[in-house]
């Protein structure tokens, strides 16, 4: 029985008793708007135990939880501005965007629309995950309340639907009268404390990673290209239609060309514009031996020689193999990142010559990553190569592990910037009233600045999914 089979009988199952525990509990749950409260005393004692152990590191703390506040806010802002403009002006990176842009987290999305970049979402890492960001947020805003010796009336948890949520009650009315400093850290306590989550369960990401993954194959992204002169440029024969697993089995396209003597391929329909526009130069595949076998997925044997790295790759053509050779390549391919067991396939073929060294004509495309998320994207690298095959000593257990480790820090840090927007429904929002209003020394212009804030916030998120509707519905 698959992992699926039983992770949709844990979600009926866990579906059952949250129906049966709000059935029994009616009588103790509280409607506040769309959501149903149920109020506990539960940690209570213990959030106001280590508020006062630890106050006098947590005190001074409260200058970096604040000043974390502003990082994230202006991280959040920054990112959703650079995100919003590049789907609102280019037709591709919306077109690739599948996910709704204002979607709640739901068990399964990878699967749900199609995402094959996205490892598998079950239902166990959605519930196990809701936990490690709530808890730790929830009793950070409680214990920076305690700190400042608010209150604490409850916890407890909010049903909306079958989304969960988690909730620490601090005196509301008294937090008001408190001084604006006080505030703006028990505001961002809950993010700050997600970042800390963030970085922990990253290390633990890379100590797994580390010890239980090992390299096993060069992966690449395209096959060899070279650069062409349309004017100078014969086409050599008939159109027909390339498919390749390493293109997804995607139909392309293209044509035979002659430049300098030499076989390319590229599309027919480019080709043509390059000629009738006077376009000097374009790109196009080489006649290489990688693509004529059409190879795909990860190398990781040339004969008998292993290929961990990029650098064996290109030791073991130098030093060990010659042009015109015939070898046996072996590839692992994995058809997207739900699939944990690769394809192994076995092509014998004719090493070509480049310069006097034996050359097989792959090639990789380099990735923009000057993006904020490109930057987290580069953290990401330093445990993972992404030019790198790895296989899992612990076999699919070892891959299940890891892709909850990394869902869990990708949604932390999402968590912790998407929850400092100022916005009215986000500790961000009122984060930044109260940060206008100690600027300006009146609380008018931070409501008005608040809520200008939220509208512009609100239409530009409108604006986005109106051009999601008009593209996918």
């Amino acid at each position: 029985m698959s992992f699926l089979i039983y992770d949709l009988i844990f979600l009926a199952a866990f579906t059952l008793l949250v129906v049966g525990f709000l059935y029994a509990k009616r009588s103790r749950l509280q409607r506040q708007g769309l959501l149903y409260l149920y109020r506990t005393q539960w940690g209570v004692k213990r959030i106001d135990e280590f508020a006062k152990k630890h106050a006098s590191w947590l005190k001074p703390a409260q200058y970096l939880v604040i000043l974390s506040g502003f990082i994230l806010m202006a991280a959040m802002i920054y990112f959703l501005l650079q995100f919003s403009w590049v789907y609102l002006t280019s037709p591709i990176a919306a077109a690739a965007i599948k996910v709704p842009v204002l979607l709640p987290l739901i068990p399964y999305l990878p699967e749900l629309f199609n995402i094959s970049f996205l490892p598998s979402f079950p239902f166990t890492y959605w519930i196990l995950i809701i936990a490690i960001i709530a808890i730790p947020h929830e009793f950070a805003h409680g214990i920076f309340a305690r700190l400042n010796s608010l209150r604490v009336h409850s916890t407890g948890f909010g049903f909306l639907g079958p989304f969960l949520a988690a909730f620490v009650e601090p005196d509301e009315k008294a937090m008001n009268k408190l001084p604006k400093m006080p505030q703006m850290a028990i505001l961002a306590a809950g993010t700050f404390a997600n970042v800390l989550t963030t970085i922990l369960f990253a290390i633990i990401m890379f100590l797994f990673f580390s010890a239980f993954f090992t390299p096993a194959g060069v992966l690449f992204s395209t096959y060899a290209v070279s650069a062409i002169q349309p004017a100078q440029s014969q086409v050599a024969g008939p159109a027909f239609n390339f498919t390749s697993q390493q293109f997804h089995n995607q139909e392309i396209e293209l044509i035979p060309i002659t430049f300098e003597q030499e076989i390319y391929y590229t599309s027919p329909q480019l080709f043509q514009a390059a000629q009738e526009q006077g376009i000097e130069q374009i790109e196009a595949f080489s006649d290489t031996p990688a693509f004529n076998a059409k190879l795909a997925g990860a190398i990781t044997h040339i004969d008998d020689h292993e290929i961990t790295s990029l650098e064996e790759l290109q030791h073991t053509l130098r030093d060990h193999v010659q042009p015109g050779q015939t070898v046996l390549v072996r590839t692992a391919y994995i058809k997207d990142a739900q699939t944990t067991e690769a394809e192994i396939t076995t092509t014998s073929l004719t090493l070509a010559d480049r310069q006097g060294v034996a050359f097989l004509g792959i090639g990789s495309i380099p990735q923009n990553r000057d993006s904020l998320m490109g930057k987290v994207y580069n953290l990401g690298t330093l445990i993972k190569n992404p030019q790198v095959y790895y296989t899992s000593e612990l076999g699919n257990f070892g891959w299940f592990i890891y892709n909850f480790l990394w869902w869990t820090v990708l949604i932390c840090i999402s968590v912790a910037l998407v929850n400092m927007l100022p916005v009215g429904i986000f500790d961000g929002g009122r984060f930044f009233y109260l940060t206008i209003a100690a600027l300006t020394g009146s609380d008018k212009i931070g409501r008005k600045a608040f809520a200008w804030s939220t509208w512009i916030i609100l239409l530009l998120v409108a604006a986005l999914m109106v051009k999601w509707i008009f593209l996918f519905l």
